[in-house]
């Protein structure tokens, strides 16, 4: 898998500082370094543009993604002319069917849970949701969430699960990786949702972060195994169900932040980066490492990192 988007000045900056211990000694013709994260080579050009190719290519980028929005409220978008006329093409044929979708936020932030929604989107609520101006998470302040987020599980059935900080490093330690972990869980919202409310739906619908082989490869163990799913880039974009899910889970991923802060009686910084390590260093230093990990995504490269490794 390979990612391509140009990054600004300011994040350029936070990168080479992020990968400056993980760079390769020889640099590909114009670009500022290129470095090994796990699975993923990154690459940096003096053009701005960052390039990140292996297995977790879009886990890697999804960091960089994060900063763009976080500090120039700029949304990436990685797509050619081709897949935009795709998406409008697909966007016609799910809009108007009742629809399961499912959702997740978390994954690129070194602090708090992953958190993972499934909602039932039939025919009669679609209008609804578009009144509310539903859409992808990712561009919605997190305030105009606070706001949509309560009146759409007043009226939208839905199912989240929390994976808090101990299970996650539990997980990682039994050699299970984040595409694994977001395969698990995918599948228990929506089993769940679907047993739970036994909806009329057209369609199941999850946002792709990997191939559908891969995805039915991590539920093999699971006891009751989601069928007939349809995998879709940028999914958030276009189905209203899967929208809806990544409004829930944000909402709900922002209150167990706001929890972390309260218990450590400090402001947490979401993604990965250096203002990240700050704080975890300082938590590391008044509290020790096992305080740390309850808070958390231990195998993050951060943890090297604020050790000093």
């Amino acid at each position: 898998m390979v990612r391509v988007f140009k990054v600004s000045p300011n994040v350029q900056k936070m990168m080479i500082e992020y990968y400056k211990d993980f760079k390769r000694e020889k640099t590909p013709p114009y670009a500022l370094f290129q470095a090994d994260s796990a699975d993923v080579v990154v690459t940096l050009y003096e053009s701005g543009k960052a390039m990140f190719q292996g297995v977790s290519a879009d886990i890697e980028a999804q960091l960089w993604i994060d900063q763009e929005k976080h500090l120039n409220n700029i949304t990436i978008e990685n797509e050619s002319k081709k897949d935009k006329k795709d998406k409008k093409e697909e966007k016609k044929t799910f809009f108007n069917f009742s629809t399961i979708g499912s959702d997740e936020v978390g994954t690129g932030d070194y602090f708090g849970p992953i958190v993972v929604t499934a909602t039932y989107v039939s025919k009669d609520n679609i209008s609804f949701l578009e009144k509310l101006g539903v859409k992808d998470s990712k561009k919605i302040t997190d305030e105009k969430i606070s706001e949509l987020a309560p009146q759409i599980v007043k009226q939208i059935p839905y199912v989240t699960y929390i994976l808090d900080n101990k299970d996650y490093n539990e997980l990682v330690n039994k050699d299970t990786n984040m595409n694994k972990i977001k395969a698990i869980l995918h599948n228990k919202v929506l089993i769940d949702l679907i047993k739970k409310e036994q909806p009329k739906y057209e369609k199941i619908v999850i946002d792709e972060f990997c191939s559908p082989k891969n995805f039915y490869g991590y539920i093999t163990d699971a006891k009751e195994k989601i069928k007939n799913v349809t995998f879709m880039t940028k999914a958030e974009d276009q189905v209203l169900s899967v929208a809806a899910a990544s409004i829930i889970s944000r909402y709900i991923f922002l209150k167990e932040i706001k929890k972390i802060g309260q218990e450590l009686n400090t402001k947490i910084v979401l993604g990965a980066g250096p203002q990240v390590d700050e704080i975890a260093r300082k938590i590391l230093e008044e509290k020790g490492i096992n305080e740390l990990k309850k808070y958390v995504k231990y195998n993050f490269k951060n943890t090297n990192k604020i050790k000093g490794e």
